[in-house]
């Protein structure tokens, strides 16, 4: 029978496969309806074009550590004065008040802010992952006690924790430094993708394929692993895209205050810092500002685009 209402996609590929075209898995459905949302594949384009450029400029500083030459984001240049944008002699971003690059250094604190960024999530969601899921199957008075740990945890003023610790290692080497700080801001960022994946676990745990499992005599481990992660990877691969742009404006943050990346390391967050110290209203030397905050944005906006389009993409209901 004619039917004149739209299908649904599972009636699509239900035909699709009678028909004798195989069926798309899943992934292909969610890559398809991501490639089909504009704003998430123009956040996408962004994105791969930052992460080139920061990866062209962390190549470039080590092909002139091989060449013998200084590098390009400390070496200062003659006349250590703020010079604007020129390409005679080629400095398209201009220089800082030290004479230095500023293309060198914006492309180098890339590396440092999408590495900060990079790392948060990592930690987030094994941290995360593992607790929210932990809480969520065990439930009763497992959950009650984990989760009210994690209330505790909100209830501290977390970016204070954050500059307590790198005060406590403000003496350190410069890669200490750099460790405490992604740690740090990592150790604080997993509390939100703890209560999103037990809240998804609990809606999960009494689900029937969870509960043949148990019939068979799979484990909670087993479970865990074969059963409730496969089903949790779209809540958390959109929770770990939306909290990089969060790391990146707390290191941004911590920067700005003089606690993030210790000099002559740059991020965007010191670049616009040392801009803010350097502008006065007898000159205003506006490239140092504008450049690295484009790229900060610019960067922010492509990880939400994505986001958005990830969880539209995983689970079309939310739209």
């Amino acid at each position: 029978m004619n039917k004149d209402y739209p299908i649904s996609t599972n009636e699509r590929e239900g035909q699709a496969s009678s028909a004798g075209r195989p069926a798309r898995s899943p992934l292909r459905l969610a890559m398809r309806r991501f490639r089909r949302n504009g704003l998430a594949m123009a956040g996408l384009a962004i994105l791969t074009v930052i992460v080139l450029g920061s990866v062209a400029g962390l190549v470039w500083d080590r092909a002139a550590v091989a060449r013998g030459e200084p590098q390009p984001y400390r070496h200062q240049m003659r006349g250590a004065h703020p010079q604007p944008p020129s390409l005679s002699p080629f400095h398209p971003f201009g220089t800082d008040k030290l004479g230095r690059d500023l293309l060198a250094r914006t492309l180098m604190g890339g590396c440092v802010s999408l590495g900060v960024g990079l790392s948060a999530a990592l930690v987030s969601v094994l941290i995360g992952t593992t607790w929210g899921v932990t809480a969520g199957y065990a439930g009763r008075g497992v959950d009650t006690v984990m989760m009210r740990i994690v209330d505790v945890l909100y209830g501290l003023p977390y970016m204070l924790v954050i500059i307590l610790l790198l005060v406590l290692f403000a003496e350190q080497f410069t890669w200490v430094r750099m460790v405490v700080l992604f740690l740090a801001i990592g150790s604080v960022s997993w509390l939100t993708m703890a209560r999103v994946v037990r809240g998804q676990t609990l809606a999960l745990r009494e689900a029937e394929f969870v509960q043949s499992a148990r019939a068979i005599g799979a484990g909670p481990a087993r479970t865990i692993v074969k059963e409730l992660l496969p089903n949790l990877t779209g809540t958390i691969l959109v929770c770990a895209t939306l909290t990089v742009p969060l790391a990146i404006l707390q290191e941004s943050f911590l920067s700005f205050l003089g606690l993030g990346v210790p000099p002559p390391l740059a991020s965007w967050g010191t670049l616009a810092s040392d801009a803010v110290t350097a502008l006065n209203p007898v000159r205003a030397c506006w490239w140092l500002l504008v450049f690295p905050c484009v790229f900060l944005g610019a960067t922010l906006l492509g990880l939400n685009f994505v986001g958005d389009g990830l969880r539209d993409a995983l689970d079309p209901r939310s739209r």
